[in-house]
């Protein structure tokens, strides 16, 4: 099935302005740019937000004619929505508003059956929304860059065969650019974990039931190679078809 109309989509972001770091918030903003231009590519009409200033009503009115979201990379998730300590190494910066407004949009979009994509931060989001937990800081050396030139460190992941995740990508192994200091820990509700980094760090997380396909790493960075992003997109947008035409012939019947 085709849409007879694109299909949209809602990106949600962090926030727009407020940040510690210039240089961070215009590298995310770019980030965010790439997954626009890619989602207009795949076919999608796109709504974009930041979560720290949208009104409760308009989000809900944005959801509520979305096909499809996306929940964006940032800064680290406010460790009271998954009961951490709140002293951990290297906290960063943290906007607790933000966090409310995605983990109810999260819950709100499993259970829509709404396709759902997270992106780094995004992928955090949606596991701490169904109930999990996150690793608050990453080894030495972990999946931050040194390098102030490029805050983006290449490796290798292993995708799970047996993984939608898997089927989506084509592939079982990738070469990715990463940037975070956190990653997943207890998987939410629902949730699998379907990639690792070669040091064990959870790299993807799936829907058992749903149309969620999460990943740690950055698909819409500049130098990343492949079509993750675009894939991911696709994923999503075809989902989304489906989920409308079982909706029509729901009320046909």
């Amino acid at each position: 099935m085709s849409f007879l109309t694109p299909p949209r989509l809602l990106v949600v972001d962090v926030a727009d302005g407020g940040r510690d770091d210039p240089a961070f918030e215009d590298e995310l903003r770019r980030l965010t740019a790439a997954v626009v231009r890619t989602a207009a590519d795949v076919g999608f009409e796109v709504d974009r937000v930041a979560a720290a200033q949208v009104a409760p009503d308009e989000l809900e009115r944005l959801l509520g004619r979305a096909q499809a979201v996306v929940v964006t990379g940032g800064e680290d998730v406010d460790p009271a929505f998954y009961d951490g300590p709140a002293d951990y190494p290297h906290r960063g910066q943290t906007f607790p508003d933000a966090d409310r407004v995605q983990v109810a949009l999260v819950r709100r979009a499993v259970e829509a059956r709404l396709p759902l994509v997270g992106i780094c931060r995004g992928m955090q989001v949606v596991n701490v929304a169904l109930g999990g937990d996150l690793v608050q800081h990453l080894h030495a050396g972990g999946h931050v860059a040194a390098s102030v030139d490029d805050s983006m460190v290449d490796h290798e992941v292993r995708v799970a065969a047996d993984s939608d995740l898997a089927r989506v990508l084509g592939r079982t192994r990738l070469d990715v650019r990463s940037s975070h200091h956190q990653a997943v820990g207890r998987t939410g509700e629902g949730l699998r974990a379907t990639a690792w980094a070669d040091d064990g760090t959870v790299e993807a997380v799936e829907h058992e039931s749903a149309p969620v396909w999460c990943v740690q790493w950055h698909p819409e960075d500049a130098g990343s190679r492949g079509t993750v992003l675009t894939d991911l997109l696709t994923a999503s947008r075809d989902a989304a078809a489906s989920r409308s035409a079982g909706a029509e012939a729901t009320t046909e019947a």
